[in-house]
């Protein structure tokens, strides 16, 4: 699979690149940025970090300071853009919470969407395949966080693929979008109406439906905006102490739903995943 070169930039002795592929699962050209650790002695693990509603790949390179973490721990940083880009379907650009910047990471059933909107493909196989193709990653070693949106793609992922990710965390994630208006909305238009197949595509309910983690970090900023109405973390902490699943819940007072957040616990969480990933 052929790779076109964006940008790239020294930074804390590694490297950080931007780059643009043709896509096969959304038919169109998409973006993504790799942090690439220097120094490292053969393929390095990977960690995937998936960005919440309006972001594409810049959002967390830029504000995040991953990188610096990222180096220290010796793990490759990929960030994908949040949805297909440059088409324009019905209503694709009428709202920022649904089409163009809120893929869901779901692989879409309902017309127009599912030419394009397979974003849950795209970060489980093509990118991967893509990226370990390319660079000196090992697949074998795979980890997954985000932020919102992407809290609920990292949860929804790894629960859906244990045997390839070790390890996954979240920063206020979205963690039954089929109790919350973002993900109401975002969950009938690309799936139906039908609710039954929303099921494979939130936390709480893949937990409830047998689906299990060795362990899941969760952030939460108690000043987050969204926190009542749309990320709801007292669903995800009672599913999993009903399931048995180890949870990590940190409630952050005073903290809110941006990168400032982020930014202050970031180099824990990638601990955390350097830990898993290492071993």
């Amino acid at each position: 699979m052929s790779l076109k070169t964006v940008s790239e930039n020294k930074c804390f002795g590694g490297q950080q690149g931007v780059y643009a592929h043709a896509s096969s699962e959304t038919g169109t050209e998409m973006r993504f940025s790799l942090f690439l650790p220097g120094d490292a002695a053969g393929p390095v693990p990977l960690l995937t970090w998936l960005s919440g509603l309006t972001c594409t790949e810049e959002n967390f390179t830029v504000k995040a300071g991953a990188q610096r973490y990222a180096a220290e721990q010796g793990v490759a940083v990929l960030a994908p853009d949040t949805s297909p880009r440059g088409t324009d379907l019905p209503g694709e650009h009428d709202a920022y919470d649904f089409g163009s910047g809120a893929g869901f990471y779901v692989d879409a059933t309902e017309a127009p969407w599912f030419d394009h909107y397979c974003m849950y493909g795209y970060v489980t196989r093509e990118l991967p395949a893509l990226v370990g193709e390319h660079f000196p990653v090992d697949l074998a070693r795979q980890g997954l966080f985000g932020h919102s949106m992407g809290g609920h793609g990292a949860l929804t992922i790894a629960l859906k693929n244990p045997e390839t990710y070790r390890s996954v965390s979240a920063f206020a994630p979205i963690v039954s979008p089929m109790n919350c208006p973002w993900g109401e909305k975002a969950l009938t238009g690309y799936l139906g109406a039908d609710r039954a197949p929303w099921r494979r595509y939130d936390a709480c309910a893949l937990i409830e439906d047998g689906a299990r983690l060795e362990h899941i970090l969760v952030d939460q900023g108690e000043a987050d905006d969204f926190l009542a109405e749309q990320l709801k973390p007292e669903l995800l902490e009672a599913v999993c102490d009903g399931a048995g699943v180890p949870l990590t819940l940190n409630r952050r007072p005073g903290y809110d739903h941006s990168y400032f957040f982020i930014a202050s616990f970031i180099g824990e969480h990638i601990a955390y995943h350097a830990e898993r990933l290492k071993g």
